[in-house]
């Protein structure tokens, strides 16, 4: 079936995500709309002399039995997220037996892969002598190893795509994955992405002092910096006849995306969020929907003082004051903080979990925007709400921006 465009439709057929809050959608979803913060104290490594003790880890991985034994000592813990919440999304979409129709792809998004094991190698080797230690612990170090994993997992023959644009990873994925749909090279991906906490990370992003120490407050006025995260938000998309072929019953439609790329600095976005606003213009332009049909933003929203005011800016320039007023925002990393190139599959979940349920969980610490700045930020509690197009946005280092544009099944 094609859609308005002309073009192939493409339907989600099933999600699966693990983060702080949760190991499957259900916890996840519950504890969201409960306003339960998953950031907390950060004891998968030292943190000694960081400015932040806090991170949003995940307390516990249960890997399903059809992940053997072998597999999961071989994997990374970001393979391991993956893995959990791409098993989640292939259940849903009901697809046959253990694995994926052989022609089926995967397109995944990361930023740290395999650095945790492969920084215990450092560590170890340097204390005990390299010679003494297991070289295998690099070998998940790559950006395309979680990819790997999964098509390994499930027998995938189709494209395979691993993509690192820092924090806008997982929602390009997502993108680049419909564009094979449409272009018929697959009939169905698996797409998202995932990423464990490291002490890299950790460390680099207190280096530049862009962690607040108590969880984080996204566009609120007292707002000091981001809380770290870990998880993985995977989708099944198909195209919209293979889905209904098979008897699925689409849980929302991906209509299009739009990416960009500010051009200004290695770490700060533009000042007037340039590069953002030209993202969600396309993502709309592309998809046919009209600004005023827009009915609710998960936004990137880090807590960062200078993200949120360049993100502020752009939906102002793209949406205008009246419907930035109007339209209900909420920032996820409230909740989970900020999972990095697992940031946008996890929130293109919740945005979809939103569409379902009608229902927009809240945004923590939210008290009042800066001055001048006018938005609905979603806060104290989740609110019911009536719409049937969302947008969501991930925004990374570098000035890498993707928004995303689902449409509601009724």
């Amino acid at each position: 079936m094609k859609g308005p465009c002309g073009r192939r439709r493409v339907a989600v057929t099933g999600m699966g995500v693990i983060c702080a809050l949760g190991g499957n959608q259900r916890e996840y979803w519950a504890a969201a709309l409960e306003g339960r913060c998953g950031i907390g104290d950060l004891n998968l490594f030292e943190s000694e002399g960081c400015l932040s003790h806090l991170a949003a880890q995940v307390r516990e991985i249960r890997p399903p039995a059809s992940i053997a034994r072998l597999e999961r000592r071989r994997a990374s813990r970001t393979d391991l997220l993956c893995l959990v919440a791409a098993e989640e999304a292939v259940a849903q979409a009901e697809l046959p037996g253990s694995g994926i129709l052989p022609d089926f792809g995967v397109s995944l998004g990361t930023s740290t892969a395999g650095m945790l094991e492969a920084e215990e190698y450092c560590r170890d080797g340097l204390r005990r002598g390299f010679h003494r230690v297991d070289p295998s612990r690099v070998l998940r170090l790559p950006s395309s190893a979680p990819g790997d994993a999964l098509a390994r997992h499930f027998r995938l023959h189709g494209p395979r795509l691993s993509n690192m644009t820092a924090c806008a990873s997982s929602a390009s994925s997502i993108g680049f994955a419909a564009d094979l749909i449409r272009r018929g090279d697959a009939p169905g991906m698996i797409a998202g992405g995932g990423d464990a906490l490291c002490r890299m990370t950790h460390a680099g992003f207190n280096a530049l002092r862009l962690v607040d120490p108590t969880p984080c407050r996204p566009f609120d006025v007292s707002r000091k910096g981001l809380s770290l995260g870990e998880g993985a938000g995977i989708l099944v998309l198909e195209e919209w006849d293979h889905a209904l072929g098979r008897g699925v019953s689409p849980l929302a439609e991906f209509l299009d995306y739009g990416s960009s790329c500010d051009a200004h600095h290695m770490t700060a976005p533009h000042p007037e969020g340039r590069g953002a606003a030209a993202a969600m213009a396309e993502a709309l332009e592309r998809s046919g929907v009209p600004r005023d049909r827009v009915g609710h933003l998960n936004a990137h929203g880090t807590g960062t003082p200078m993200n949120d005011a360049a993100e502020s800016l752009a939906i102002l320039a793209v949406f205008g004051p009246d419907l930035s007023a109007r339209i209900p925002l909420t920032a996820s990393k409230s909740l989970i903080g900020h999972l990095l190139g697992g940031a946008g599959g996890v929130e293109a979940v919740t945005l979809i979990l939103s569409l379902i349920q009608q229902t927009i969980p809240p945004t923590l610490g939210w008290t009042a925007c800066d001055r001048g700045t006018r938005l609905d930020v979603v806060a104290g509690s989740a609110r019911k709400f009536a719409f049937e197009y969302g947008l969501s946005n991930s925004f990374g280092f570098g000035g890498t921006n993707c928004s995303l544009v689902f449409r509601r099944c009724a």
